[in-house]
């Protein structure tokens, strides 16, 4: 079967990953953890995918390999303590160092082996590796969002895969010689614009997925370094490993200086780019649940096709202390209750689906009304092939 998430001139990453998200859920080909939005997608196939890790060369010879913590890459972290390599895996977004290894028992069993590469294995069983400890890896394995088989990658919007490989390029762990692997689906190797490769971006040599191995042949160079300018004091507060390498390069003579804008404004800048086109695929009726528990965080669905788009009403600069249960409660008086919530509280933000475009207008008109602790939202809906038609002030 031949799964085609079409890109247009002018997306942006945002469009881009929205647009796999979208197109993930709705063929059903997500799995555990979901709704896949705002994550490195895990989907079916995932274990297939991983398998063909052991068929490169660079895999077979390499003793050290660094993988990524996400879900789908739990088959690769399973071949690596099988083949009894050395694994490393980031800690959880960097906030307690770079990298845990993980230790097995000794003597363990396969079925011992599968829980250490689960998550809670990466908690039980790894001892803590720093800036200063002397290791080399040769072979890096990501996620990513999409990936182009030039080998332009993009991830959830974070940049902790670019970080990393940053950090260790610091601490002289990876070089020219490393390698770069990406575990995808075949629906998340797309077309992607060079424009949008920025020199921190990490790009990837190899992709798998369920049915094949790309070689990429990219020449696009590698991050050799963490770019100073391109971070500010609020990430420097949450990473500390990157406040010790910057005293360490600051001492060195290095230009350190960091940038003025705050990354959450950015983050947001971006997103109110979102869109949703999915002319390139069959549209959805979902069938959900109605938001009346005030526990839920969104609605289960099920798809089914061909009928009924879904359209998009995305909320920014959500007020610190507003629960989901609280906005659920407001759109239900206003009789705007969508199909479903995607909640990020954390980041001031919120995605909202409806079945259709009048029903995310009315949601929007409501929005831009609703007053909430003194403060309105910043909401933009989106339909299948426009562009922004609304935007809360």
């Amino acid at each position: 079967m031949e799964f085609v998430i079409k890109t247009n001139r002018g997306d942006s990453k945002w469009v881009i990953r929205h647009k796999v998200w979208n197109y993930i859920e709705v063929k059903n080909l997500a799995s555990f953890p979901r709704p896949v939005h705002n994550r490195i997608p895990n989907f079916k196939g995932a274990l297939e995918a991983c398998g063909k890790v052991s068929l490169l060369e660079v895999f077979t010879k390499t003793a050290a390999v660094k993988v990524g913590p996400d879900k789908p890459l739990e088959g690769v972290r399973l071949a690596a303590l099988q083949a009894r390599k050395t694994l490393l895996v980031p800690t959880p977004r960097l906030r307690t160092g770079l990298f845990n290894r993980i230790i097995p028992p000794k003597g363990a069993t396969k079925q011992e082996l599968r829980v250490c590469s689960t998550s809670q294995g990466i908690k039980d069983f790894s001892v803590p590796i720093g800036l200063d400890d002397k290791v080399q890896v040769d072979l890096v394995v990501v996620g990513s969002v999409a990936v182009s088989d030039k080998g332009y990658r993009i991830g959830k919007g974070e940049g902790f895969a670019d970080m990393e490989y940053a950090l260790m390029a610091c601490m002289g762990a990876v070089g020219e010689s490393t390698m770069v692997v990406t575990i995808v689906h075949d629906c998340q190797v797309m077309d992607i614009p060079e424009e949008l490769i920025e020199s921190h971006d990490l790009t990837v040599n190899f992709i798998l997925t369920p049915t094949r191995i790309i070689k990429t042949e990219c020449k696009h160079p590698k991050p050799q370094g963490i770019i100073w300018s391109k971070l500010d004091t609020e990430v420097l507060k949450k990473i500390p490993i990157l406040k010790t390498l910057r005293t360490l390069e600051q001492e060195a003579g290095k230009d350190v200086a960091l940038k003025t804008t705050p990354a959450r404004e950015d983050e947001t800048k971006k997103s109110k780019e979102l869109k949703w086109q999915p002319d390139c695929y069959p549209k959805p009726e979902l069938q959900c649940e109605c938001l009346t528990s005030e526990g839920d965080k969104c609605a289960a669905f099920e798809c089914k096709f061909p009928e009924s788009p879904v359209t998009t009403v995305y909320c920014s600069d959500i007020p610190a202390g507003l629960r989901v249960s609280e906005l659920k409660s407001l759109l239900r008086k206003q009789e705007a209750v969508p199909l479903r919530i995607i909640w990020q509280g954390a980041k001031h933000r919120a995605f909202l689906l409806y079945a259709n475009d009048t029903g995310a207008e009315h949601a929007l008109t409501t929005l831009k009304k609703l007053s909430i602790y003194g403060h309105t939202l910043h909401a933009e809906c989106v339909r299948s092939h426009t562009k922004l038609v609304g935007k809360g002030h």
